[in-house]
This record gives C-alpha cells, sequence and structure tokens, in this order.
C-alpha cells in the first residue's frame, strides 16, 4: 500500500502556477500523473526540443511542447479567478469537491 496522497487537480481544471520562474500564468490541466505527482499545464513551463530529421518531418527543427509541473506548485481557480484550496463533501449521495474560499462545488 502506498502513502500517496489524493490529487485534488484534476484534468480539464483551470489552475495558477504559485511558485517558480513561471509563477502567476494560468492554464487548463491537460494530464495528471498519479505516479510522479506532477501535471501538464498547457501553454505553461515550455520547453523547446530539438527533433533531428525524419521520415514524417524530413527537416527536423525545433519544437515547443508543455513540461510537467509538481502538482504543489500550482492551485486552483475559483468561478471568479481566485485562488483556492479543495474539499470534499457528500452531497445527496455523491462526493463533490468544493472551493473551501467560496463554498461552491466544482
Amino acid at each position: 500500500m502506498s502513502n500517496a496522497k489524493e490529487i485534488k487537480i484534476k484534468k480539464g481544471d483551470t489552475v495558477r502556477v504559485i511558485t517558480g520562474s513561471h509563477k502567476g500564468t494560468e492554464g487548463t490541466v491537460l494530464s495528471v500523473s498519479r505516479e510522479t505527482n506532477k501535471a501538464i499545464v498547457g501553454g505553461v513551463n515550455l520547453v523547446k526540443k530539438h527533433n533531428k530529421p525524419n521520415a514524417q518531418n524530413p527537416q527536423g527543427g525545433i519544437t515547443e511542447k508543455e513540461a510537467p509541473i509538481h502538482i504543489s506548485n500550482l492551485s486552483l481557480l475559483t468561478s471568479e479567478g481566485k485562488t483556492t484550496r479543495v474539499g470534499y463533501r457528500m452531497e445527496e449521495g455523491n462526493k463533490v469537491r468544493f472551493s473551501k474560499k467560496t463554498d461552491e462545488v466544482i
């Protein structure tokens, strides 16, 4: 049994980077890796990748792609655009996530 914490950020959430060189930038979560506790956020933490020429890309070149960011460096945004922490509660027999700042269901 692993002692990994539950990841409270899911694919499709809008998040803000709260620390690091990309602090303050916002984007949508494209994917979450539960094993490494990292997420890929669209338009954030872009890195350049040098591609060798091959059959699909005979020219080669440099492309930009998103690199993973640790979950602890991300904060979920409310509908008003403010950062918030996430809580869980039961509503009508369903477990739902809610914003601890505004108490709205996410």
